[in-house]
């Protein structure tokens, strides 16, 4: 085989498809509206201007990884996706610091919250990730040693201590124990040893140790067992946390029970996430019983975690509990329908949910029409509803359908990755047409549809005044399908999500059956005004 034949076959990872690239958006915008301790030294910013900050991240991180691939083509696009990544985290830094942006006299200027001086914040994660020695401990820390200070929240995120540069900050935060609230020690031994890294958890754990922290943060840390333990005398200490996070930072069963076991008190805890761990069902088992134990909890993060039927029963039976959950995100699991039902009990008592991001649990029919049903009668204020990637069929749409109904405060409603075909795609577009002011995206991509569902579905939604994004990509509509969508959205383009992806000849695709879909609007519509629908008045 000669080179150029070898290099056809080639795997290429540049440039990433459209679909990715929305998915980056998405991971940033949340990024961008998740409370740190940099949004509130400079402020939180809004879904809208989060979202078009990720957009615009998005581009120019884009463009800056594009052009580098172009100076190789013959490479694998590897390095391109790895600049496309960096390019994407330097730029919402630098967004984070920028604060939320108000409109004045036609200029943006900084808003009053981020304009309120923040002397209470010491924050280092700015600049370049690196290594830390001694001497720029020594240099980076010295406010911190300044008699009469006021710092109550301390940010060493993005930089890499080392044994020296850990024992120059061990009597400096050993001196403030009486005064900090809030510490970020995410991310700060990135590229140390494993016994180096775990001796500098120690001294950082007893130089901290008895803060009455509110808010703690060890994302990013690869901890497991080992590193949750050498945490151990800061987390026993801890009897007023607010808020937790322990994402991607290798939790697996041994460090889900030890972080249970070394945390004296959830009583107040608010904010638990667990995003992006190997926890499984007996760490899920676990953490349930944290759960179990934080009657306030609002936030509960545990998406791809690797957790399976029993652990998700299990985290479903515990979260029944929690009756002041405002937020849920349970993505990426094996949970399958049975702990999908369960979920569904657990979800009749959150009166207060706003946003559930339940995609990709292998729900089926079963488990997502349970969760349908059970969120028809609660969350009457529901803002964010995503069960993508679920085997959810057109059997299950009645149920969707009447729960989306007497949703009206959506802005997002994500059904992504299922079987809802034609049939599904219009009823929910049908249910669509009546109030929903609020919604701006709509996520309906890869569901097997064709040009009726693709029109109705357009039809449905390009007059909302807040619209953003309608993706129905990836499905079975003709090219005159496509021409149409286009021309309803021809005074706002930007709105319509690509449509590069849709496959006009898909594998069941016949010109009867695209007739046979169009000629049944009227019948499905039909099939709607049976349904057990009432709006909220």
């Amino acid at each position: 085989m000669d080179f150029a034949a070898r290099n056809r076959m080639s795997i290429k990872l540049w440039p990433p498809s459209q679909s990715t690239r929305l998915m980056l958006v998405e991971r940033m915008t949340t990024n961008l509206t998740t409370p740190s301790i940099l949004s509130r030294k400079y402020g939180l910013l809004s879904k809208e201007e989060a979202e078009e900050d990720a957009k615009q991240i998005e581009v120019v991180a884009f463009a800056t990884a594009n052009q580098h691939f172009e100076k190789e083509p013959d490479g694998d696009g590897s390095s391109a996706v790895q600049l496309y990544a960096k390019e994407s985290s330097k730029l919402m830094l630098e967004v984070v610091r920028r604060g939320p942006r108000t409109k004045e006299d036609g200029e943006l200027v900084v808003s009053e919250k981020a304009k309120v001086s923040h002397e209470n914040i010491f924050d280092i994660s700015g600049g370049r990730r690196a290594f830390i020695d001694a001497g720029e401990a020594e240099e980076l820390l010295k406010s911190l040693r300044e008699p009469g200070n006021k710092y109550t929240k301390i940010c060493f995120s993005n930089r890499s201590f080392g044994l020296d540069a850990a024992r120059v900050a061990e009597p400096i935060l050993s001196s403030l124990k009486d005064q900090l609230t809030e510490v970020d020690l995410s991310d700060f031994i990135a590229g140390r040893p494993e016994t180096e890294a775990l001796e500098v958890m120690y001294i950082f754990s007893s130089a901290l140790e008895g803060c009455e922290l509110r808010y703690l943060n060890l994302s990013n840390n690869a901890l497991g067992e080992k590193g949750v333990r050498a945490f151990g005398g800061l987390l026993k200490s801890q009897s007023h946390l607010e808020e937790l996070y322990l994402m991607n930072d290798g939790i697996s069963e041994e460090a889900a029970r030890a972080v249970c076991e070394l945390i004296p008190s959830t009583e107040r805890l608010r904010v638990l996430q667990f995003h992006n761990n190997m926890t499984g069902d007996e760490g899920a088992i676990a953490i349930s019983e944290l759960v179990k134990n934080s009657p306030v909890l609002e936030d509960f993060r545990c998406s791809s975690t690797r957790v399976d039927s029993e652990g998700g029963v299990a985290l479903a039976e515990a979260l029944g509990t929690c009756t002041h959950l405002k937020k849920l995100d349970l993505r990426d699991n094996m949970f399958g329908v049975e702990a999908g039902v369960a979920l569904s009990n657990a979800i009749s008592v959150f009166a207060n949910l706003t946003e559930v991001y339940l995609s990709y649990l292998n729900l089926e029919d079963e488990g997502a029409i349970a969760l349908a049903n059970a969120l028809k009668e609660s969350a009457p204020s529901l803002e964010v509803l995503e069960m993508a990637g679920n085997d959810i069929t057109v059997d299950a749409v009645p149920a969707l359908v009447a729960c989306i109904a007497v949703k009206q405060f959506l802005t997002k409603l994500n059904l992504a990755e299922n079987e809802l075909k034609d049939e599904g795609a219009i009823l929910i577009a049908k249910v669509l047409e009546d109030g929903h002011d609020q919604l701006n995206e709509v996520d309906l991509s890869t569901n097997s549809i064709r040009r009726a569902g693709a029109r109705c579905l357009a039809q449905s939604v390009v007059s909302k005044p807040g619209l953003k994004l309608l993706n129905i990509n990836g499905n079975f509509i003709s090219d005159e399908g496509v021409d149409e969508v286009k021309k309803m959205f021809k005074s706002s383009p930007d709105v319509l999500g690509p449509m590069d992806e849709n496959d006009p000849e898909g594998e069941d695709y016949d010109e009867e059956a695209e007739e046979e879909s169009a000629d049944n609007e009227e019948q499905l519509e039909f099939k709607l005004k049976g349904l057990d629908i009432k709006h909220d008045a």
